[in-house]
């Protein structure tokens, strides 16, 4: 008999043990949850270098004879910049320079001589521009505007013209997007006004009254490198 008490007493405890432990283990909080991983966004700020090739179309006036012809031609070049994160906005400074073929004639019996094309042309087109950007982690549209220098380059079929370089302005946007590690590519529109030079006794006309005027829509794309 005492053999079988001291058994169930010996269960009795077991059991109260278990209980015990089971109980503790159900008072005791789960460990927390493991964080979930969030890939950085894409930062913006620093110096960049690159490369841009495109196109422009636009108009030039020779304001002697009223007759306003278009221009076209293709352009290449490169650029440099800086572009400053704050939040979700990128401040930027950009400069670039390319090598331009832009030209255009007209036939109005104005020109010297009668019916001879008087042509426009532009050889080269240098910007020194701002830029402000939203950016959508790895994507950045961005408005731009500034200085441009170009030149611009008249004649007549008989007559050589002038060949003046001019400071006007641009304005324009653009869309720059994030490709691997450090390259990033865009495209943009700029519309470039660089203004009128004197073209009289040089153009084949009795006074110096005669203006040249240029103005560009370029498009193009381009590869940067961030240092």
């Amino acid at each position: 008999m005492k053999r079988i008490l001291l058994t169930c007493a010996g269960l009795l405890a077991l059991a109260g043990s278990i209980g015990a432990a089971q109980a503790a283990d159900l008072s005791r909080p789960p460990p927390p949850a493991a964080a979930p991983y969030y890939s950085p966004s894409y930062n913006w700020t620093g110096f960049y270098a690159g490369l841009n090739g495109g196109g422009a179309f636009g108009d030039s006036t020779w304001s002697a004879i009223a007759t306003t012809y278009n221009v076209s031609g293709g352009m290449i070049g490169g650029q440099l910049g800086y572009n400053w994160q704050m939040g979700q906005f990128v401040w930027g400074l950009e400069g670039d320079a390319d090598w331009a073929s832009l030209s255009g004639n007209t036939t109005s019996p104005a020109c010297f001589p009668a019916i001879a094309p008087c042509f426009t042309k532009s050889d080269f087109l240098a910007t020194f521009r701002g830029r402000l950007g939203v950016a959508f982690d790895r994507f950045m549209p961005y408005a731009t505007g500034g200085l441009a220098i170009g030149n611009i380059r008249t004649s007549t079929t008989t007559i050589p013209g002038v060949d003046i370089t001019n400071a006007g302005w641009t304005v324009g946007a653009g869309l720059e997007f994030a490709i691997a590690g450090p390259w990033t590519a865009k495209v943009e529109y700029l519309f470039v006004d660089l203004g009128n030079v004197g073209c009289g006794f040089a153009c084949g006309f009795a006074g110096p009254g005669n203006t040249v005027s240029l103005t560009e829509n370029v498009i193009r794309a381009g590869i940067n490198y961030r240092f």
